[in-house]
């Protein structure tokens, strides 16, 4: 009867099930945790836990709601397995008791699991043709969602269609551009969730260590990293603050200056 109670409590509070698996949530994390729109952005520091908490809420989706389907995309394969590795991690710190421990993965693989309940983990390199055929989605989770590309998120969209599943976006900026930025800026009407979290709100991230990084990276790097700032593209040949150094007033302009 006390590990049916204390299961009950997992399902129902992601708070309780983080700190089951070891973590204690900052005050946003746990903000998100208690959430439950399914729609969500992430506009978060590196090094933030961003990813942790995606995992998180995959793990515990997976867990305590039978067949359900969590994809994990991110640009590449290399990402994608980080991110499982993360949930893969909190499933061992979770099995020695609860849910976990009745619905041990019938399958486990480098970028996936399936459960004993019909629920599946897939963790995949953003391509459109790794994600044709997935269908039903309960929950998509999109990491690193500033550097996929524009195809693959209006791809994957349809996949929650019919079940009505939730979409979770997260990244740190990477320039004005792409569908993360512009739902970011523009899908007020859309039913966003929005979560922006810089260093200087993330405990784990020294002033020390920021002030390093402030006087070792140019501005406009520092402002993209860790004060969640979308910043000109690193491919541009001119930034705009690089204009702005080049302009004095010792130059008379060769246009619209004094006949």
């Amino acid at each position: 009867m006390v590990e049916l109670r204390d299961d009950l409590r997992l399902a129902l509070d992601r708070v309780a099930f983080a700190r089951a698996v070891g973590l204690e949530p900052d005050a946003w994390q746990e903000k998100l945790l208690r959430s439950s729109s399914d729609r969500v952005l992430l506009n978060c520091c590196r090094q933030s836990g961003k990813s942790t908490m995606a995992a998180l809420i995959g793990l515990h989706r997976a867990i305590y709601h039978p067949g359900s389907l969590i994809l994990i995309l991110a640009p590449a394969e290399r990402q994608a397995k980080e991110t499982f590795a993360k949930v893969a991690e909190m499933y061992a710190s979770a099995s020695p008791g609860g849910a976990s421990r009745a619905i041990s993965p019938e399958s486990y693989r480098k970028l996936g699991m399936e459960f004993s309940n019909r629920s599946r983990i897939e963790a995949l390199p953003g391509t459109e043709k790794t994600i044709r055929g997935f269908s039903g989605t309960a929950l998509l989770i999109l990491d690193e969602a500033a550097r996929v590309a524009d195809e693959l998120y209006f791809a994957v969209r349809p996949m929650l269609a019919i079940s009505g599943g939730a979409l979770m976006m997260l990244t740190t900026p990477y320039g004005k551009r792409g569908i993360f930025y512009e739902e970011w800026t523009s899908g007020a009407g859309r039913g966003w969730e929005r979560y922006e979290v810089t260093a200087e709100e993330c405990p784990r991230i020294s002033p020390e260590f920021l002030e390093e990084e402030r006087d070792a990276l140019p501005s406009w790097v520092y402002r993209q990293e860790y004060e969640c700032s979308f910043e000109e593209t690193e491919d541009q040949v001119f930034t705009y603050e690089m204009v702005e150094r080049a302009v004095t007033a010792e130059v008379t302009p060769l246009f619209g200056g004094a006949a």
